[in-house]
């Protein structure tokens, strides 16, 4: 059974007191998130055991009763690549989900398929076929038209089966808590996007000095408050390589900030002045509040490359034995991580990732026995997997 479409804020609260009876709702978005600081929502999808719900966010004004079931420990909420969602989440009500569970995750830590997209996850787990995308479809536009309601209902409408074949399947497989630390892992991922230290992320921060950080740092939140002011992307506001290069020359000027040539074109000259402004601000403070260099990691040597290429096969082959996606256990930069810590003794961060919680039962001590020489390699062509890695003695 199926029910029409949700445009008033009673049939909304009707809704959710369903969910939290239920204790479990699949949840999918669209949203545009183009000419935006943040993406805005144009539809909420919804499935109950019984039936698909779509929400119009156009008319229901007040959809935070839905961001607070997300974020309750006492509803599973099972979503396909959930990172847009999280963000709505931690958008609405400043809070975590606590009962997420993404399909997308959860495959590739029962299979190596990962990650998938919507309709090969619903072929291959199902055995069923998805309609053809509406993915250009500008979702602002009213009245939907019963093909786009369709395709919306056909984005949650698997979901659910989805999770309690994964869910069983994992528990057969000793997996559960697998699933639940990425689940975990992923909306840290997200939370840290906005984070205090998020400045750091961005290309060609590490070749600043100090003077420079405390620039980047400076410039990177004004043009976050100005993209906030404005409802426009901050990339819009200022390019990140515009930003480094700031960060680099220290304009104290409007004429210095100009200097750079793409600097003059109309959506970033009419913010010249207030670049200016901030770069004298950072200039003029004291220089025991600029950000501390991050100590650069060791250069890899060249056998460490080989290294690194040596335990990517390890680590595959071991994926392929236990059916697990590689692309979720590791990847090449925590490879190369592990050999810093495990082969030069670079320490000052912990244990890599590789080998602490769920992973260290994926690849335990094989990462770092292979690294010692405990461990040969021996070509099967007739097993399983092509290769074989055996202790030796």
């Amino acid at each position: 059974m199926s029910e029409s479409l949700v445009t008033s804020q009673a049939e909304f609260a009707a809704v959710c007191a369903a969910i939290r009876e239920a204790g479990i709702v699949a949840m999918d978005t669209e949203f545009v998130s183009e000419g935006y600081y943040r993406p805005q929502l144009c539809l909420l999808q919804l499935a109950l055991p019984d039936r698909e719900i779509i929400v119009d966010p156009l008319a229901v004004p007040d959809l935070s009763d839905w961001w607070r079931i997300m974020s309750d420990d006492q509803v599973t909420v099972v979503a396909h690549a959930a990172r847009q969602e999280v963000r709505f989440c931690l958008d609405n009500v400043s809070s975590r989900p606590l009962g997420l569970w993404d399909v997308q995750i959860a495959e590739g830590l029962r299979t190596r398929s990962y990650p998938l997209n919507h309709e090969r996850l619903v072929g291959r787990v199902l055995g069923q076929k998805v309609p053809g995308t509406q993915s250009r479809t500008d979702w602002r536009r009213r009245p939907l038209s019963d093909r786009q309601v369709e395709y919306a209902r056909d984005d949650v409408r698997f979901l659910l089966e989805i999770h309690q074949r994964q869910s069983q399947s994992l528990a057969s497989m000793g997996r559960q808590s697998w699933a639940e630390a990425e689940f975990e892992r992923m909306i840290d991922e997200v939370e840290a996007e906005r984070g205090e230290e998020s400045w750091r992320r961005l290309s060609g921060v590490n070749r600043l000095d100090r003077t420079g950080l405390a620039v980047a740092r400076a410039v990177y939140w004004w043009r976050d408050r100005c993209g906030e002011e404005l409802d426009q992307p901050v990339r819009r506001v200022l390019r990140d390589d515009l930003l480094i290069d700031l960060a680099k020359r220290k304009p104290k000027t409007v004429q210095e900030v100009l200097a750079t040539r793409d600097m003059t074109r109309r959506n970033f000259k009419c913010h010249a002045e207030a670049l200016a402004v901030t770069v004298c601000e950072v200039l003029a403070g004291p220089e025991d509040d600029y950000p501390q260099r991050e100590r650069r990691r060791g250069e890899l040597h060249d056998d460490d490359h080989v290294l690194g290429q040596l335990l990517a096969i390890a680590l595959s082959n071991r994926c392929a034995e236990l059916d697990v996606a590689v692309a979720l256990v590791g990847t090449s930069d925590e490879l190369k991580t592990l050999v810093r810590w495990h082969v030069h003794g670079d320490r000052e961060n912990g244990p890599p990732r590789l080998c602490t919680g769920w992973r260290a039962e994926v690849c335990g001590d094989l990462l770092t026995d292979v690294l010692d020489g405990k461990i040969s390699l021996r070509v099967t062509p007739d097993g399983p997997t092509p290769l074989v890695f055996e202790r030796q003695g």
